[in-house]
């Protein structure tokens, strides 16, 4: 599959096969690809946990948030959830305390990564901001030197997106009466500067 393949399929998939059991060595390939990826300054910072257990999966998910942009849904319901999580933290033993910008680079480049590999095999994800850190730190009982970043939720979807262009700049997603999910991009005009 081509690279603009992957990447117009690798969308923020939030409605999942549930069923869809996700394998710990699976998961173990898409961290891979994230060690594999570039690291700004190469100080390799970020650490990863894996869950495809089901009591695991639920406790994680009851720390995120979702899709903001839509006012009538707020999560995946019971069937729709993820089949697994991986939760990517930054190592203050390596980085600074203070999470230097570069950190945020390396995360950007390990989430695509993770769900580059993720959509080659048929699967999405959804990269979580919107998360209840401390209390996620404590169910995975995170030493203080691991700060939670972001969490990829991963699994089978079972949505349809669509990309579309952004009509007078209303750049919010939203669900039509089908539940298909419509997501608006910028002209690729509208980015360049001359």
């Amino acid at each position: 599959m081509n690279i603009k393949k992957l990447i117009l399929q690798n969308r923020s998939y939030r409605r999942f096969e549930q069923k869809h059991k996700i394998e710990k060595d699976f998961l173990l390939n898409l961290v891979d690809l994230a060690r594999l990826s570039p690291s700004a300054r190469n100080q390799q910072a970020l650490k990863f946990y894996i869950s495809n257990e089901t009591i695991k999966n639920e406790q994680i998910f009851l720390q995120l948030a979702w899709a903001g942009y839509l006012k009538d849904w707020n999560a995946p319901k019971e069937g729709e959830k993820p089949a697994a999580y991986i939760v990517i933290m930054a190592d203050t033993n390596i980085a600074k305390a203070d999470l230097p910008s570069w950190i945020y680079t390396d995360l950007g480049i390990a989430c695509q990564s993770i769900l580059l590999g993720a959509v080659e095999n048929e699967l999405g994800g959804c990269i979580i901001a919107a998360v209840n850190r401390p209390k996620l730190s404590e169910i995975l009982n995170l030493p203080e030197n691991l700060k939670i970043l972001s969490v990829v939720a991963l699994g089978k979807p079972k949505e349809e997106i669509i990309i579309e262009e952004i009509k007078n700049n209303k750049i919010k997603y939203w669900r039509d009466e089908n539940e298909v999910h419509h997501v608006p991009k910028r002209n690729l005009n509208e980015i360049i500067i001359n």
